[in-house]
């Protein structure tokens, strides 16, 4: 599947808000298991967020060392 580059590279921060949003809203909701359930999807998209940002920066990282280290 292609999704194009303005998508693609703002995904992380996606998650990270829907995370951060559900997050903050288990605080207000009260209702049946709804704060557990936005607990848990705020938790799970967060970490998402950060795996996927952390992954991008490591391999661009090794891209860039790996590039350089050819050239020379």
């Amino acid at each position: 599947m292609w999704v194009s580059k303005p998508i693609y590279e703002s995904l992380p921060y996606f998650y990270l808000l829907v995370g951060a949003l559900t997050l903050g809203a288990s605080m207000y909701v009260s209702h049946w298991y709804w704060p557990t359930i936005c607990f848990v999807v705020g938790l799970v998209c967060l970490v998402a967020g950060l795996v996927v940002l952390l992954k991008r920066r490591d391999y661009r990282f090794r891209d860039r060392r790996a590039s350089q280290h050819q050239d020379t």
